[in-house]
């Protein structure tokens, strides 16, 4: 009995090893949970099939609208907490891939713990800021080792809402907040 226990303690233990480190909301460069680079649109429902998804259309190709929103598929937990929101490479394709997905939720994170509720600080101290493009609103970080992009508002920088001052990193205060996280599949 004892000869059996001891592999059987061990096949256990490296399933729990294993499940640990591949958390369904850890985020790394082309993968976001149990979404990667290789997802497509048909397999969203399956791997939120405990969550509620919101599906936003677009027209697609046969639209009137020039100016062409993309799809995008927002999941919410059963109690309504927003999660991300994902959206695909092709527009009314179940077949395509994603394009990015925009964090919401906390639970995502880095393996250095970087996540939507991070400051400036902490995402200077456990990511490399590869660029810094200032807009009228905000100011956009470039992660290229996670190829995500990080906004922060204006107003977190001292800033006028609408001001087209060009913003370095040194000039960003530690405790700024994420506006938003985006991840890019591409």
């Amino acid at each position: 009995m004892r000869t059996l226990m001891k592999p059987l303690v061990v096949a256990v233990m490296a399933v729990v090893f294993v499940q640990c480190g591949n958390s369904k909301f850890d985020i790394a460069k082309g993968k976001v949970g149990e979404l990667t680079t290789k997802t497509t649109v048909q397999e969203i429902e399956g791997i939120f099939k405990q969550d509620s998804i919101v599906k936003v259309l677009s027209e697609g190709a046969k639209g009137d609208n020039l100016f062409q929103e993309d799809d995008k598929y927002l999941v919410y937990e059963k109690g309504g907490k927003h999660l991300l929101t994902i959206t695909p490479k092709e527009q009314l394709d179940s077949t395509s891939t994603i394009k990015s997905i925009e964090i919401f939720d906390e639970r995502f994170k880095t393996k250095s713990g970087v996540n939507i509720k991070s400051t400036f600080q902490d995402i200077d101290a456990n990511t490399k800021v590869n660029k810094v493009e200032s807009s009228f609103s905000s100011v956009t970080l470039f992660i290229d080792d996670l190829n995500a992009t990080i906004t922060i508002d204006n107003e977190d920088l001292g800033l006028k809402e609408f001001s087209t001052q060009k913003v370095t990193k040194e000039q960003i205060p530690d405790l700024a907040k994420i506006k938003s996280f985006t991840i890019w599949f591409n």
